[in-house]
């Protein structure tokens, strides 16, 4: 049973990671362990604590004489990032072909209906959240658990930039649609579609990529204006 101090710690890491996703603690932001602790009503300990595990994460740097920061991503990383995702989930969908059972794609196909509720509402936020789940389902159908948690990880290191893609015109449609071959292969048993759909769904590259660098620009901009 985990200790009530650590519980504590781990709330907040989860509600400061939000903060980073949705962008309200931006890339660069210094992370202000006094004002945290403020705000959220604990002590420092806590703070500190969840700021170390955000650290082992990869959305946070320690620096020296600046303490903690929310991690700025270069271009040129964010595309390594990209690649290297786009193939732990087609590794996902190759082992979910083999060993995905009836409940697993139960589960997908619940969370592409959220997302369906979400494009017909444009909420992006919403989809956000729907897609989330989408991408556990298929991790978890994978039954690799080892593969699931790290292909965890790095969804974590990228939920901002993932983010942000959605806010591009017209990404939520384009996503759905993407969904549904996904989902469609996995049911055929189509290992090679399902395949090359997850990849070509999860990786960012030509215009995509140029639209999410435009906005991870206009964000940083409205960041350092306020």
């Amino acid at each position: 049973m985990k200790n009530p101090t650590n519980r504590l710690s781990e709330s907040l890491r989860e509600a400061i990671e939000e903060e980073i996703a949705t962008g309200k603690l931006g890339p660069g932001t210094h992370l202000d362990e006094v004002e945290l602790a403020n705000r959220f009503g604990v002590s420092r300990t806590p703070i500190r604590e969840a700021l170390i595990l955000l650290q082992s994460e990869g959305l946070v740097d320690k620096r020296l004489r600046k303490g903690s920061v929310v991690i700025q991503v270069s271009p040129a990383k964010l595309m390594e990032m990209f690649e290297v995702m786009a193939e732990l989930e087609a590794m996902c969908a190759r082992l979910a072909v083999r060993r995905s059972q009836p409940l697993d794609i139960a589960a997908l196909e619940v969370a592409h209906e959220e997302c369906r509720g979400a494009v017909l509402s444009s909420d992006t936020d919403a989809y956000f959240y729907a897609n989330e789940r989408f991408h556990f389902a298929l991790y978890a159908a994978s039954h690799n658990n080892f593969l699931s948690e790290q292909s965890a990880q790095l969804q974590r290191r990228l939920r901002p930039y993932r983010r942000l893609q959605l806010r591009v015109r017209n990404r939520l449609q384009r996503s759905f649609a993407e969904h549904q071959l996904i989902i469609d292969a996995l049911k055929a048993g189509d290992l090679e579609s399902a395949v090359e759909n997850v990849r070509n769904h999860v990786v960012v590259q030509g215009e995509r990529f140029a639209d999410l660098v435009a906005s991870m620009e206009q964000r940083a901009t409205h960041v350092g204006s306020t």
